[in-house]
């Protein structure tokens, strides 16, 4: 059985590092994806996605498809061994970002929904 390391990194009650089941960490792994960008990871210079910088573009149809697009790509590419991403749908509101996966997760092949909002 692996360690399934809670994000935020943190320290348990016991002085050991902080776990969190399955689901908790696929949802923790995906937001690490949609909310860190590139080039803030020191020896993975392209993790992340670029989506933070939606909070400050002007809406459109065409901004969200091809945001929608992006954020698949992303989740994709870093956690394809982990879930299969049946559908994104991307909302910017103000200054409000909300982000929500449908996906399966591979191990039980369990289909979840997963919701994210960030605001600035």
């Amino acid at each position: 059985m692996s360690l399934n390391i809670r994000y935020p990194f943190s320290i348990d009650g016991r002085g050991r590092v902080a776990e969190a089941d399955l689901d908790d960490h696929i949802r923790q792994l995906i937001e690490q994806v949609l909310f860190t960008g590139p080039g803030e990871r020191v020896n993975r210079p392209t993790f992340g996605s670029e989506i933070q910088q939606l909070l400050f573009a002007p809406n459109s149809p065409e901004l969200a498809a091809a945001t929608q697009f992006m954020v698949q790509g992303a989740l994709e590419q870093w956690l394809e061994d982990v879930i299969q991403v049946e559908a994104v749908e991307v909302e910017s509101d103000d200054s409000r970002l909300t982000v929500t996966v449908q996906y399966i997760k591979r191990r039980t092949q369990e289909r979840q929904l997963a919701e994210f909002t960030r605001e600035v």
